[in-house]
């Protein structure tokens, strides 16, 4: 029997949020943890919980901390910083998948405008844990 992995969000848009509940909710390798709607959400809950994420999941465009300013802060705390992160936005220009990967960023992708392409996101993080 494998473990679930743990996913946790960082994701602003609420109908985002409904659908990766509702997606990753359907997936059985996967345990879907609270949602958070911004980095900075998402850094309160990191240091309130003693359990951390396999993988972590940043919208790049958040108000407060955006998922670039989340991700140079995850990677500069020793805590998280082995943990697991996928940057994604509407729009993966040149400049976000550098400045992503230069960050630490496992993966950098474009979000999905379909089911089948949300499947195969998450199928490629799965893939990277």
């Amino acid at each position: 029997m494998h473990l679930r992995k743990k996913i946790l969000l960082a994701e602003d848009d609420q109908d985002d949020q409904d659908f990766f509940h509702d997606f990753l909710h359907e997936r059985e390798d996967i345990f879907l943890l609270p949602i958070a709607s911004n980095g900075e959400e998402l850094l309160d809950y990191l240091a309130s919980t003693t359990e951390l994420p396999d993988a972590i999941i940043l919208d790049q465009n958040m108000p407060k901390l955006n998922g670039l300013q989340t991700l140079q802060l995850l990677k500069d705390t020793s805590r998280y910083s082995n943990i697991t992160v996928m940057v994604y936005s509407t729009s993966t220009d040149d400049s976000l998948i550098k400045r992503s990967s230069l960050l630490g960023a496992t993966l950098v992708v474009s979000k999905p405008s379909s089911y089948k392409g949300y499947q195969r996101m998450i199928d490629e993080l799965i893939r990277h844990l």
